[in-house]
């Protein structure tokens, strides 16, 4: 029995299965099972669970005429079977004994044929010992498995309704060990502790001088609902039940669980404590009509039996493969999907912004044609990429007519004449300083380098270095790199200056780290 209490549920999910796992579902359903794998249906089939046996030990507490003197002991055994996620049904027996003990003394007892034999204008303490014994079918409903935010829960709490049979004997302690009544006793106790031809209160030494008193015999029979000696089943009454019941079971392992359970059982009779008569001094002797009832809290174990099977149902969570399926999936069948691109630039027709890009056109992220100098032909017709904005306006094929500075005719002079190498004497000195706290250009950074390029352009033959101050870690030269190049960047490619015209340098610690110097060469 340990070997198949504890044997290895099948793998699958974090619910304890596979969907895709064909060895817990029945021949029965495995029509709708390939219909789910084939995605002609779409739900898996029920996987076939184990079925739960279970014992417990309990206290049982009679409801009647006669108090209970304190929670008897008992046992129940049952097999449960689930039709569902919420829905199961459970057979159960349940066995238990329980005694009572009336604190207040009663005159009126000659209608209760158990305590005939005792005079007439006596008083008695009815008590009683009764043996409960029934047999119910429950339809029990899981409260807790459905769980909308958490895969699984390591407790159930359920509840559930019944019908059912209970057969009861009750037992009467009226005679002592000499088969005699206790007469002396019950006149003794009662002289002790009325209070105006009644006792009004001490319940609790009252009944522990009546217990020190009698034996524990229980040797009458008490009366029954077909008379005093027999009822319904040999010695005892068989009536039907209803039955209630709360409880909450804490998994141990997929196969072992404990459990708390309150049930409480309704029956149509009112001689469960063997006493059906208001018979106490305050009353008038007449039949009540209410019935008796009794409540068994039990503290039990329960085993999954089963192979080829899934824990019973009320222990996953239905939502699990569905949950599943959403976050990984395997099974669905996915369209494939479709980003359309009209226009073939590679940017699909959600993103463009220019969808009617002729063929062939390079375009930015957005899908527009690129215009790199902004002269207002497109780069594909463009036939000078990069025009110097001095020399626009451009023709229909994006050339534009660069003015003739009038310095060239001196410059050419003194090439002509040898006059090159050294400093030359014309070139500017007074070129700004750039502050550049990231990498990007501002609008001022953009305006001073265009001083600086109409300077170059004044005097073709002057070259300028860009020095940038970085710190002596990597990341600070590794941005001064960037600053440098972002200004070289500008200078060649928007403003038309000669990329052979401009070097770069950096000195370690030699001023602030945000500050770019343009000096003449």
């Amino acid at each position: 029995m340990t070997s198949a209490t504890f044997a290895q549920a099948p793998a699958g999910s974090g619910s304890g299965y596979s969907v895709f796992d064909s060895s817990v579902i029945s021949p029965k359903s495995m029509p709708q099972q390939n219909e789910f794998w084939n995605n002609t249906y779409s739900f898996p089939a029920k996987p076939r669970n184990m079925w739960e046996v279970g014992a417990s030990i309990g206290t049982l507490t009679i409801n009647g005429d006669v108090p209970s003197k304190f929670p008897g002991l008992g046992f129940e055994a049952h097999v449960r079977k689930a039709f569902g996620y919420i829905f199961s049904l459970r057979l159960q027996y349940m066995n238990a004994t329980a005694k009572g003990m009336q604190w207040q003394a009663a005159g009126n007892f000659e209608k209760n044929k158990a305590w005939s034999r005792y005079d007439p204008n006596g008083l008695v303490f009815y008590n009683y010992k009764t043996n409960v014994q029934d047999l119910s079918l429950q339809g029990i409903v899981t409260l807790n498995n459905v769980r909308f935010h958490k895969q699984k829960t390591g407790f159930n709490l359920y509840g559930g309704a019944g019908l059912g049979f209970t057969a009861f004997n009750v037992m009467v302690n009226a005679l002592d060990a000499s088969s005699n009544p206790y007469t002396q006793l019950f006149n003794t106790v009662f002289n002790k502790y009325r209070n105006g031809g009644f006792i009004r209160e001490n319940r609790k030494d009252i009944l522990n001088e009546l217990k020190a008193g009698m034996d524990n015999t229980y040797e009458t029979a008490g009366e029954s609902e077909a008379g005093i000696r027999f009822g319904k089943l040999g010695k005892n009454t068989l009536k039907p039940t209803g039955t209630i019941l709360v409880g909450m079971a804490f998994k141990l392992s997929k196969r072992v669980n404990i459990a708390i359970e309150d049930r409480h059982t309704f029956i149509k009779s009112d001689l469960l404590d063997g006493q059906q008569w208001q018979e106490h001094p305050d009353g008038d002797g007449a039949l009540t009509r209410d019935f008796d009832s009794y409540n068994f809290l039990s503290l039990g174990i329960n085993f999954n039996l089963g192979a080829k099977a899934v824990e019973p149902l009320w222990w996953l969570n239905p939502l699990d493969y569905a949950y599943s399926e959403l976050n990984n999936p395997k099974h669905m069948k996915l369209p494939k999907p479709v980003f359309d691109d009209t226009d073939g630039d590679g940017v699909t027709d959600q993103l463009d912004r220019e969808p009617n890009t002729p063929a062939g056109a390079p375009v930015d992220s957005h899908g527009v044609t690129k215009d790199t100098d902004g002269d207002g032909v497109p780069d594909y017709k463009d036939k000078q990429l990069i025009t110097p904005t001095e020399c626009q306006p451009v023709d229909a094929d994006g050339v534009g007519k660069c003015p003739e500075p009038a310095c060239c005719k001196e410059i050419n002079d003194k090439i002509t004449s040898g006059e090159i190498g050294g400093i030359n004497k014309n070139c500017p000195t007074d070129y700004p300083s750039l502050t550049i706290k990231g990498v990007s250009l501002t609008a001022d950074n953009k305006a001073m380098l265009s001083s600086v390029a109409s300077k170059l352009k004044n005097i073709p033959t002057c070259s300028i270095t860009l020095t940038a101050y970085p710190k002596a870690d990597k990341r600070s030269q590794s941005l001064a790199d960037k600053k440098l190049e972002a200004v070289k960047n500008y200078l060649v490619e928007k403003l038309g200056i000669s990329e052979d015209r401009i070097s770069t340098d950096k000195v370690i610690d030699g001023g602030d780290a945000n500050t770019i110097d343009i000096k003449s060469n």
